[in-house]
């Protein structure tokens, strides 16, 4: 289990990386243009208001104390008021995070039933039509961005077959399913097109190995020899990125959400950025900045769980 004492000391590496992450959140969030105070008053406020809301929320402050009052409120487990909703920033993300989450999930497992069977269809068909009509269509998959596949599945699937719904969340466990699988799919094509690249190439390597070699000469049937000794070895690289990959991720969830208007924290974020609502920005900032910190801890686990010889 030595191989595993990397989980003792590896959240304290993560304290520096989250202040830092918390003070560059902090510097661009107030070098976005314009007052959130009369963002929200609208352009008929009287400077007696503005300077009222200003000091509720304490915007009137230095910078320096500003910063003080947000890492306070941070170690007491809270992320300040909502200029634009009112409530708790972390009351606010919690009834936001669903979604988002959900919409994650579902599309990092729809990448991965993409990606696996397309690598390995590549892989054991190397140099022949198959492998160049996969490797064509990822590399054409890298290019895309998801707004564009996005609206392109919105008109094929939704506007022209009427198969799923256009936008929204819904309400029952059906409707969200229904909901989600156009998003879902939008960023598992994207996704997947990476995964499958990187998978195909580590699987002709192992393809290659004495390992696979020894088998063969054992009379293993090449099947056996691919599900059992090539996969296998080839999936630590493909962990790795995904876990690399995990803020492209979240910067395509907040894309992905506005097009299909899924009430996530990307749309939240995204509101919180043209109102100004300082506060959410930085809770939805921290949140992601946590969940990308989370998943990588997650994939250093499963990397040290998959191959034995990796030590970190």
């Amino acid at each position: 289990m030595h191989r595993y004492r990397f989980v003792l000391f590896r959240p304290l590496q993560f304290l520096p990386v989250l202040f830092g992450i918390s003070v560059i959140t902090f510097v661009l969030v107030r070098l976005i243009p314009g007052d959130p105070a009369r963002v929200l008053l609208g352009t008929r406020s009287t400077p007696e208001a503005i300077a009222n809301i200003r000091a509720q929320y304490g915007l009137d402050e230095p910078m320096w104390l500003q910063y003080l009052y947000f890492l306070q409120n941070l170690a007491s487990g809270q992320m300040g008021k909502s200029i634009l909703y009112k409530i708790d920033v972390l009351k606010l993300i919690a009834t936001r995070i669903e979604p988002t989450l959900v919409l994650v999930l579902v599309s990092v497992v729809l990448s991965i039933l993409i990606a696996v069977p397309l690598a390995a269809i590549s892989a054991r068909a190397s140099g022949r039509w198959p492998d160049h009509v996969i490797r064509l269509v990822s590399t054409s998959g890298i290019g895309f961005p998801p707004f564009w596949l996005a609206l392109m599945l919105i008109i094929l699937l939704s506007v022209n077959a009427g198969i799923f719904p256009v936008s929204g969340y819904g309400n029952s466990l059906a409707e969200k399913a229904a909901h989600l699988v156009l998003p879902s799919l939008t960023i598992a094509l994207s996704l997947s097109a990476v995964l499958t690249r990187s998978l195909r190439a580590a699987m002709i390597v192992e393809l290659q190995s004495d390992l696979a070699t020894a088998a063969r000469a054992r009379g293993m049937p090449e099947s056996i020899v691919f599900w059992r000794h090539v996969l296998p070895n080839s999936i630590v690289p493909t962990i790795n990125l995904l876990a690399v990959n995990i803020g492209w991720l979240i910067g395509g969830t907040v894309v992905v959400e506005t097009v299909f208007a899924i009430p996530g924290m990307g749309q939240l974020l995204v509101r919180a950025i043209f109102s100004r609502d300082y506060m959410v920005v930085q809770g939805v900032a921290m949140t992601f900045a946590c969940a990308t910190v989370m998943v990588n801890f997650i994939a250093d686990i499963l990397t040290v769980t998959a191959d034995p010889r990796v030590k970190i």
